[in-house]
Parts: structure tokens; C-alpha cells; sequence
């Protein structure tokens, strides 16, 4: 039943993917959609607001790039600020108090670079308008700018002998007023109607219990959808108020990879739909043996918590998911870079939480954060052809664009950065003062709850394995620079890698082209992803989950 469960469900988000990605098409390139009517008068609107007084202006790469600086630099001071003065605010009925500055300092780069990683309880830690004005803002605004970078790339596979590369400023508005505001309404509405909180109302004490409240909704369905992942409440989508029961646990891991997803398909309208079919098959591939493999080792391997041979293993999961939609959720999370959880990642058995780390760790590209991922995915791309190219003695070319040693430093920017910052953060996190004192387990367990984390935040993830308390001065401190390193590093060499691609001349096929939309490349694209992707890890998952397998 469980494995017809996950058909069902991968086969419905596949086929509706083709639908959305076709909208976003439209919506992307300035067609006309059914929205238009209602929310072309706002998107006129925030223009003019922003000096454009007709349609935007396109710019080049330069500009686009001080955009996204701009945008991010202002939301990172805006988070930053609230938390830190919270307390005198309005819309904090808890009355909680101000936020240390190294954990502000932390969650608002976290916020801002799409991951989301958080050392706290929303329900006791942050008010209300930290959560609505700083949080939820930036759940729309993030992953808004990595669907920008996106779009970059894809028109400079378009395009030809062109300097200019998009407007920012309308790529981000029309992708967050036509598509994650409609969206997350729908979700955020089947939430509460589901059981889902949505109020103002301050927490209830009942004894010495808490009941917390909040506009849990509205700020779940967006990182939900947003690929951010953050939660409201501390145990995210395995608590009743975010997550209550099986229709909307449906509707919530359909919204993780639906985006992603769609993104695809919308690369294969810019492109070529050859192409983007193959992407799109890599990436079910992987996908697909990560949810079996997670799903037969909490299944198979549960005698460590159980005493009995080949029993699953509960703990750490709702009993209304169970084992196989704990399993699907935290591998579409961890494969999708979404980071949310409905399940403790810490209780599943050594196996099934090896196989959720290495997603992470494979840079988020097995459909991967909304924009981000993919273009994650295309830099390896560009990686195979390079190498085939070599191998062959041809030049690589893709999609008609010689792909030259510019394209390569860019692409290996985007590649290497998230995993040497992985492994670097690691290593710093298990020499940081007082570390033994602030994890649950040791031995090779603990050593992965701090690999877990470092990945996490080096891959803009945001998931956590959990028994590792994140809110340290040190760990505060390194894993808000990991974060933002590795979100704009990649991001900005994409940008200008998708520049490149859009001043050169288009190359006519020819004898010697190779061929990238046939079984071949895609196995050889699948090789490489492992090559470069996992065997960066190998020894430091040996010394943490493998050992722990073993032990």
C-alpha cells in the first residue's frame, strides 16, 4: 500500500507540473493570463513605485546583479532589526522579549538566502510581526530571486548577441503576485480547513501545558511552496497545528516539489523540450531510489529502537503519517532543498538518515530549491558536456552555445562552493568550545548531527537531523556565513554565466555535435552528479551515519 501511495502521489505532482510550468511560461514571458485582469493594476502600480513609469527597463547583467544585492542586502537589514527589537513592537501577544544579536544575526541571513535554518521555537521565541513582516515577507522574496537567476539562464540559451539579461524587478514581481500569492492562498486556505491555526490570538496555558497559536498558516503554506521550509512552530509539519492530518499532508508534500517541478517544464519551453525531458528523468530517477531506499530502511532496519528483527521503527514520527509519509516527506524536503520536516530526523534509523543527508549534500539539484535547483542542475550539465566534450576532442556546445573556459569557471563556482563549505563548517563545528555539551548523542551519531547541519546550512536546505543545539554564539556565527557564501556565490555566477551565454552566436548542429537529450548523456550526467556530488562526502559519511549503520 505504501509503494502505491508514493506512485500515486509522484505521478499526480508530475503530470501537474505540466500545467503549472506552462503558466509560469506565460507568465514569465509577459502573455496574457487569466490573472492578468485582476493583478495587472498592482503590478503597474509597484512599478511606478519603483521609478518605471511604463514597461521596465531591461538591464545588464552588472545591474541585475546590484539588484539582487540591493533586495537581499535591504531584507537581511530589515529581519535583523525587527528581532532585535521585538519586544517593543506590536502584534506580540506572548510577550516575548528581544532576540539575542547572533541568533538574529543568523535567522535573518537564513531568511534571506532561502534556507530557513532555525535554532529556536517560533511559539516561544519570535512575536508575531517578526514572523509576518520579517519571516513570511521573505518566504515570497527568496525564492522569488532564485527563480530570477533561473530566468537568466534560460534566456541566455535563448537569445543571441545581446548585453542585457531581464529586468529583476519584473521577473520578481510577476513570479510572486501571479504565482506564490495565488498558490499559497489555495494551500494556506486548505490548512486551516484542514485544522490548521490562523489567528492572532495569543497562546493558551492550560496548566502547565502550552497551547501555541499564531498565523500559523499563512507563513507555512508559503515556505511550503517557496522551498524555504521554515516553520512556525518548532516541530514544523509534524505538529497538529501546521500539519493536522492526512489530507493536508498530502496537499503540503505536493507543495514542496510542485514548483520545482514545474520549473522544468519551463525550461523546456525556453529551450528545448527534449532537453528539459531529460533533466526532468535524472532527476525522478534519483528521487525515486532516495524515497525507496528511506522508506525500506525505516521500514526493515527499526531492531536498533525495537529489540525485533526486521520491525519499523515510530519513534520520531506522527502516527498519522506513519512510516511511509514520514519517509516520502523528508526525502522530497531534503531532495527538494524545502527543509521542512514531519518526522525527527534524529529517531530515523542510521540508513534513513543517510540518504536524506546525501540529498542535501548533492547541492540541492534533484529538483532542488525553486530556481536554484535547477540551475544547480544545468551547471552540471554544462559540466558533462564539458568533459564529454574533451573526452571526444570537440567542442562542447549545448542548447547551440559553445560552452568555453568562462562557462567553466563559473560552473565550478556554483559546484564546488556549497560542498568545500560543508565539509569546512563541519570541521570547525566539532572544535567549537562546549560542543559535546550541546549534542544528544556522541560517538559517530553525534558526529552526523553536525555534518547534518553544516550541510544543511551550506546547501540552503534548512532541515534539521535535530539532538544538536544550533543557537551558539560559534554556530550562529559560521553558519550565517556558510549561508549566505553559498547562496550568492553560485547565484551570482550563474547570473553572469547565463550573460555569457546570451552575447554568444548561435553554433548550427553539425556532424561532430553532441548529441545532450539522449540516454547516453543521461547516463553520463548521472555519473558525473555522483562522481563530483558524492564522493566529496564519502569520508566524512563513513566516520558518521555508515559507522553508526555498522556500530
Amino acid at each position: 500500500m505504501i509503494w502505491v501511495r508514493d506512485i500515486i502521489f509522484i505521478a499526480i505532482i508530475c503530470l501537474s507540473a505540466i500545467p503549472i510550468g506552462n503558466y509560469i511560461y506565460q507568465v514569465m514571458t509577459n502573455q496574457s493570463v487569466g490573472l492578468l485582469r485582476f493583478v495587472q493594476p498592482i503590478e503597474k502600480f509597484i512599478y511606478r513605485m519603483l521609478g518605471y513609469q511604463k514597461q521596465p527597463n531591461e538591464m545588464t547583467a552588472k545591474r541585475y546583479i546590484g539588484a539582487v544585492g540591493a533586495v537581499s542586502i535591504g531584507s537581511f537589514g530589515v529581519v535583523f532589526l525587527i528581532q532585535l527589537i521585538q519586544k517593543w513592537l506590536p502584534l506580540n501577544p506572548n510577550h516575548v522579549g528581544n532576540v539575542s544579536w547572533s541568533l538574529a544575526f543568523n535567522n535573518a541571513i537564513s531568511f534571506v538566502t532561502n534556507t530557513n535554518w532555525q535554532a529556536y521555537s517560533g511559539e516561544t521565541t519570535m512575536s508575531y510581526l517578526t514572523q509576518i513582516v520579517g519571516f513570511t515577507t521573505q518566504n515570497f522574496l527568496s525564492p522569488a530571486v532564485g527563480v530570477a537567476a533561473l530566468l537568466v539562464i534560460m534566456r541566455g540559451f535563448k537569445r543571441g548577441y545581446t548585453t542585457t539579461v531581464g529586468n529583476f524587478w519584473q521577473d520578481i514581481v510577476r513570479f510572486i503576485l501571479y504565482i506564490l500569492i495565488p498558490l499559497a492562498f489555495i494551500l494556506a486556505f486548505i490548512i486551516v480547513a484542514c485544522g490548521g491555526v490562523q489567528t492572532l490570538q495569543g497562546n493558551i496555558k492550560v496548566g502547565t501545558s502550552l497551547i501555541p497559536l499564531g498565523p500559523a498558516a499563512s507563513q507555512y503554506a508559503i515556505s511550503l511552496l517557496g522551498s524555504n521550509g521554515g516553520g512556525f512552530f518548532g516541530a514544523n509539519g509534524g505538529f497538529a497545528f501546521s500539519n493536522p492530518n492526512a489530507i493536508s499532508n498530502f496537499f503540503e508534500m505536493g507543495a514542496i516539489l510542485l514548483l520545482p517541478a514545474s520549473l522544468v517544464v519551463t525550461f523546456g519551453h525556453f529551450t528545448e523540450k527534449r532537453q528539459a525531458r531529460l533533466i526532468f528523468i535524472v532527476m525522478l530517477i534519483f528521487l525515486s531510489l532516495a524515497i525507496i531506499g528511506t522508506t525500506l530502511a525505516e521500514l526493515n532496519t527499526g531492531i536498533k529502537f525495537t529489540g525485533i528483527t526486521g520491525s519499523s521503527s515510530l519513534e520520531g514520527k506522527n502516527v498519522i503519517n506513519g512510516i511511509g509519509n514520514s519517509s516520502l516527506w523528508n526525502t522530497l524536503a531534503t531532495a527538494v532543498s524545502n527543509g521542512a520536516v514531519n518526522a525527527n530526523l534524529d529517531s530515523f534509523t542510521a540508513l534513513g538518515g543517510l540518504i536524506p543527508l546525501l540529498l542535501i549534500q548533492l547541492g540541492e539539484i534533484i529538483f532542488g530549491g525553486i530556481g536554484s535547483g535547477l540551475y544547480g542542475m544545468l551547471a552540471f550539465v554544462l559540466l558533462t558536456v564539458f568533459i564529454s566534450g574533451l573526452m571526444v576532442g570537440r567542442t562542447p556546445e549545448y542548447l547551440g552555445k559553445k560552452i568555453e573556459p568562462y562557462e567553466m569557471k563559473m560552473v565550478s563556482l556554483a559546484i564546488l562552493f556549497p560542498p568545500i563549505l560543508s565539509l569546512i563548517g563541519t570541521a570547525i563545528g566539532v572544535n567549537l568550545p562546549h560542543i559535546q555539551a550541546n549534542l544528544v548523542n556522541h560517538g559517530p551519531h553525534g558526529f552526523t548531527e553536525i555534518l547534518y547541519a553544516f550541510s544543511s546550512m551550506a546547501n540552503n536546505n534548512g532541515s534539521a537531523f535535530g539532538g544538536f543545539n544550533g543557537n551558539q554564539l560559534g554556530v550562529n556565527l559560521i553558519g550565517g556565513l556558510v549561508m549566505a557564501i553559498t547562496r550568492f556565490v553560485p547565484l551570482i555566477a550563474m547570473i553572469l554565466m547565463g550573460s555569457s551565454l546570451a552575447k554568444k552566436k548561435f553554433v548550427a548542429q553539425g556532424v561532430g555535435t553532441l548529441r545532450t537529450d539522449t540516454s547516453l548523456f543521461g547516463v553520463l550526467l548521472v555519473f558525473i552528479i555522483l562522481l563530483i556530488g558524492a564522493l566529496n562526502f564519502v569520508p566524512a559519511l563513513v566516520l558518521g551515519p555508515i559507522a553508526d549503520f555498522l556500530a
